[in-house]
């Protein structure tokens, strides 16, 4: 396939459609997608005391409910605009 007929075929998307593939073009060609993408699989053993804090958590959050993303970036100062890179970072 060559970039021309890529040209044809976006010609003929819908506005929608264009969008989602400029967003998968975007996702595709980001650097730390491409890195995240080319690493290695972590295949390091998990250890007892990982296995045991895993445990734990889950055992907390039997009896508790969890923190909300949004309420622990506002505790740290930050928007979510800026944990998304929205935004300049402080």
């Amino acid at each position: 396939m060559d970039k021309q007929h890529a040209h044809q075929l976006l010609d003929e998307l819908g506005p929608g459609q264009f969008e989602a593939v400029v967003r998968l073009l975007e996702v595709m060609t980001d650097p730390a997608t491409v890195s995240i993408a080319n690493a290695p699989i972590d295949d390091e053993p998990v250890s007892e005391e990982e296995e045991r804090a895993v445990a734990a958590s889950k055992e907390w959050f039997k009896h508790n409910a969890g923190i909300p993303f949004e309420d622990v970036a506002a505790e740290l100062g930050f928007t979510m605009e800026q944990v998304r890179g929205d935004k300049e970072r402080v």
